[in-house]
């Protein structure tokens, strides 16, 4: 029988480690990929700004030296980077239940990464993530 081969076409979807991906956890935990990391210039420190009007946050690369300027850490094996900003939630009263996502993080002109608080979703991630320590706590189901 001879074979009748139909070539699969690639989405145009884009992988989620090709664009730039930022987290925002209850304990202030800012998460940023790799290549956001990259793509912002590879600061050693970040000065977190936040506009009340608009509701978004503000990561300004900076040097480690400089007034009000967090540290940058590590964060996974894959080279992810980790701003810890607590203090910024509490200081501007920003609710943060569970791990948000920014879908539409950008960088600037400027070089400022801009996350949007209003458009911001509850990574999908923190769900699973959920729905598996439940299980763990109650079992499967009976």
């Amino acid at each position: 029988m001879k074979p009748n081969w139909r070539e699969l076409p690639r989405d145009s979807v884009v992988g989620q480690w090709t664009t730039i991906y930022v987290t925002l956890n209850k304990k202030g935990y800012i998460v940023m990929s790799r290549l956001t990391y990259q793509r912002m210039g590879e600061p050693k420190a970040f000065v977190l700004l936040f506009d009340t009007v608009n509701n978004k946050i503000g990561l300004q690369p900076s040097a480690p030296g400089v007034r009000n300027a967090y540290p940058v850490g590590p964060s996974g094996r894959h080279g992810g980077k980790l701003i810890r900003a607590y203090r910024m939630l509490h200081e501007f009263g920003i609710d943060v239940p569970e791990t948000l996502h920014f879908r539409d993080a950008a960088i600037d002109n400027d070089g400022l990464l801009i996350l949007d608080l209003r458009t911001a979703r509850v990574s999908a991630r923190a769900k699973t993530l959920r729905k598996e320590s439940t299980k763990r706590i109650y079992g499967p189901p009976l």
